[in-house]
Formats: C-alpha cells, sequence, structure tokens
C-alpha cells in the first residue's frame, strides 16, 4: 500500500519528495544526529550519545596521566547534538559545533588559563562539521562525493595541531567515528522505536500518509511530512550551557 521510510533527514526528505509525487509513505526518525525537525528526538542519538560519553570518560583518564591535551572528534554534520550533550556530560572543557563558528585562539587561551590554574588535563569535543571562524585557522579544500556531499573528518587533527602550536602543550586527537553507530541499543531507544512502530502502523491502518512519528512533550504525535524543513540545530539555551561548564 505504501512505504514506510525510517531514516534521518535525508532519508526523510526522500520520503517527502516520493509522496509529493503520489507514493504512500509515512515517516519514522532514525538518526543519531538528532537533527529531524517536528520530534524532540529519534531513536540511536540516546545510544550514541552514551557511546561518546564513555569514550570522553576513558579519555579523561589518558589526558590526566600525561597532562595532555585530548581533541575527540565526533558525528555531527550540520548540527552539534551528540558533541553538546556528550561533552557536558563527560566534562569536556569545550565543545566546538556547527552551529558556531569557533575562534581557536579562544580555545587555546582558555586552555592555557587552566593550565595556569593547576588544571594540566582538557578535554576538547569537536563536531565532525564544525568551522572555525573566518580568518582564525586555515583549513583545507573539502572533497565531494558523488552526491555532492563534502566529505567530512579531520578536523580534530587540525584543531589539536593548532591547540599545540598554540599553547606549546601536548594535544592528541582521537576520532571515533563510525563507532558512534554501533553496539547495543540503550533501553530509552528501544521503548522509543517500538513507540515510533506503533505510531506508523497506526498511522498505516488509519490511511494518514503523508505523516511522520514524532515525539513531542513525550508524546508520540503524527506530523505532516510535508512540514519538514532542513536539519534541527541544537537549541541556543544547551549552547549557553555548555560554555558555563567550560571551566
Amino acid at each position: 500500500d505504501g512505504f514506510i521510510v525510517i531514516g534521518g533527514d535525508g532519508s526523510l526528505a526522500g520520503a517527502q519528495a516520493m509522496h509529493a509525487a503520489g507514493v504512500p509513505c509515512i515517516g519514522v526518525p532514525k538518526t543519531i544526529d538528532n537533527d529531524v525537525g517536528l520530534t524532540e528526538t529519534s531513536f540511536g542519538f540516546d545510544t550514541a550519545v552514551q557511546t561518546v560519553t564513555d569514550a570522553i570518560d576513558r579519555l579523561h583518564s589518558t589526558a590526566e596521566s600525561h597532562d595532555r591535551v585530548m581533541v575527540v572528534e565526533v558525528m555531527g554534520r550540520h548540527t552539534g547534538h551528540i558533541a553538546l550533550h556528550a561533552g557536558i556530560a563527560g566534562g569536556a572543557t569545550a565543545i566546538l559545533v556547527p552551529e558556531e563558528r569557533f575562534d581557536i585562539g579562544a580555545v587555546a587561551q582558555h586552555i592555557v588559563t587552566r593550565h595556569r590554574s593547576g588544571k594540566f588535563a582538557s578535554i576538547v569535543v569537536v563536531a565532525e562539521g564544525a568551522l572555525p571562524a573566518v580568518g582564525t585557522m586555515e583549513i583545507p579544500q573539502r572533497e565531494v562525493d558523488r552526491w555532492g556531499h563534502e566529505r567530512l573528518g579531520g578536523i580534530g587533527r587540525r584543531v589539536a595541531d593548532e591547540l599545540s602550536s598554540r599553547t606549546g602543550f601536548e594535544a592528541r586527537s582521537t576520532e571515533l567515528g563510525y563507532i558512534q553507530r554501533g553496539g547495543s541499543p540503550s533501553a530509552f531507544d528501544r521503548v522509543l522505536a517500538t513507540r515510533f512502530g506503533i505510531a506508523a502502523m497506526g498511522a498505516a491502518l488509519d490511511g494518514e500518509w503523508g505523516s511522520m512519528a514524532a515525539v513531542q512533550a513525550d508524546t508520540i504525535v503524527r506530523v505532516p511530512l510535508s512540514d519538514l524543513d532542513g536539519p534541527r540545530p541544537v537549541a541556543p539555551e544547551l549552547l549557553a550551557a555548555a560554555r558555563w561548564f567550560a571551566v
């Protein structure tokens, strides 16, 4: 009778186009990036954040035993949901996200200030899509794939190199990559996926094609696929919260 399309921003944009062309579709948001609009969360995100937080917890030991700056690169092409949630949960010194261009000089000064106060270990979390403020740091031209998307990855290494040269402290980078996508799902994600599945089947049985299952105020609702409009950025309140704890 139609398609139930399970995926992130790209998959659901495809579902929009298919439905507009007359192919019945229902959407289910599934992305670790958590950037689908009209829903407060998507399944996969909670598991990914816990995976990244566990990695940051382990890196604290290395940073503290060697008085080292550790830069952790995480997924997040257009949005910094994973970086911000895991960075706050893991006690990061700085969190760099695509929503705001970062000043590498300010990050370096912040780390120097910490060292002067006796805090010799720092964790910097950077989303793969984060970019420096214009004129503050050189970034090589990115390659594009056959669909015209930029190939991301490597910003963590560049940030680590810049911090080493600007502070004089040893900085190392770790790129978590696809490890964020694997592993055993959290209980929250298992329950959320089940709730979304029930909602999608209910919409199909009711003939409500062209809708998407979504979470709003902790309730599963149906929203029009046609109302989706690009990636959902991190809330300004969460960006502000990250700055409070970057000490």
